[in-house]
């Protein structure tokens, strides 16, 4: 049985091993590389002698995200019309190599691949839209392939649209939602604070969805607390400072976003407070950002205010 299991074994190593064929050569140094990258650095400085000096004549680009099956590319001319748009439009761009990333020269022994240099490059393309003020900090993947001559044949290009897109709304106004300044969902707001101010907690917390929430602006950013964990931190408030009295500042707004169907209630306030150790008066200006869900129950809230003026002695 041993020798039975060593020989089944030995197959297994060997059909591994079988199965491994080599098909080229990758380099981490090329004057494809090179010629890529040089390519680069001209397009960046908006210089269209120098980009198209590395450019073949049969020049292609195609986006590698595109479903076009009919897809031809764009040539030549229209890539170079794209480095002159680039210069014209675009502020502080930058294109550099992904941290931790470099390019690789792939030398094919397919002969179909022959006569061509494959390279791949992971770089961010960083700029300001000078026009819009979108901002473009975006990864891109690339795939070249570079002729004997050291001449760019193809560019593939692996990249969002996202940000293009932004860029393209952006020039025109758009509505997304309206704004009120009277609506059910801050007298909500407002019979919440108050119920709280009056130690009527069942009624205050009643306004809170379940599953909701909590964060502020001393938190570290990402971090949210739930109803259960907010009322403890209620609890310790109350504990350490009495609250005499709140004021509505100006009046809260009830944003109804289109985008996303979102309901928020923004809402300014300043509280009233002696701190119990040393008797101190302090007055503590407060922002509220409520989200509402379509039930009209608070599902988030986030809280911006002083903790140093609550700590001041």
């Amino acid at each position: 049985m041993r020798k039975v299991i060593s020989i089944v074994l030995f197959m297994s190593i060997w059909i591994t091993f079988a199965q491994k064929k080599t098909n080229g050569t990758i380099y981490i140094e090329h004057p494809a590389i090179t010629a890529v990258e040089a390519m680069t650095q001209a397009f960046v400085s908006g210089d269209t002698d120098k980009v198209a000096s590395y450019l073949a004549d049969d020049f292609k680009l195609y986006s590698g995200t595109s479903i076009n099956k009919n897809d031809k590319g764009k040539d030549k001319e229209s890539f170079l019309k794209d480095v002159k748009f680039w210069k014209d439009n675009l502020d502080y761009l930058s294109i550099s190599r992904t941290k931790g990333a470099y390019p690789d020269a792939l030398e094919y022994n397919d002969p179909n691949n022959k006569e061509l240099v494959w390279v791949q490059t992971w770089e961010d393309v960083k700029g300001v839209h000078n026009k819009t003020g979108v901002n473009i900090d975006m990864p891109v993947h690339r795939l070249y392939t570079v002729d004997k001559n050291n001449k760019i044949k193809t560019i593939i290009d692996y990249s969002t649209s996202k940000i293009g897109d932004e860029i393209g709304q952006s020039f025109s106004d758009r509505k997304n939602g309206e704004i009120y300044n009277h609506h059910e969902y801050i007298n909500d707001v407002r019979k919440m604070i108050y119920a709280f101010v009056n130690k009527d907690f069942d009624k205050a917390y009643s306004f809170y969805d379940d599953e909701a929430r909590f964060s502020d602006i001393n938190s570290p950013i990402g971090k949210s607390i739930s109803l259960t964990e907010q009322k403890a931190n209620d609890k310790k408030l109350l504990d350490n400072f009495e609250i005499t009295g709140v004021d509505i500042n100006g009046y809260p707004d009830y944003l109804h976003y289109e985008l996303g169907d979102t309901r928020v209630v923004q809402s300014w306030w300043t509280y009233r407070l002696i701190r119990k150790l040393d008797k101190k008066a302090i007055d503590l200006p407060v922002l509220y950002i409520d989200d509402f869900n379509d039930k009209g129950k608070i599902i988030s809230e986030i809280a911006y205010y002083s903790l140093a003026l609550l700590e001041a002695k």
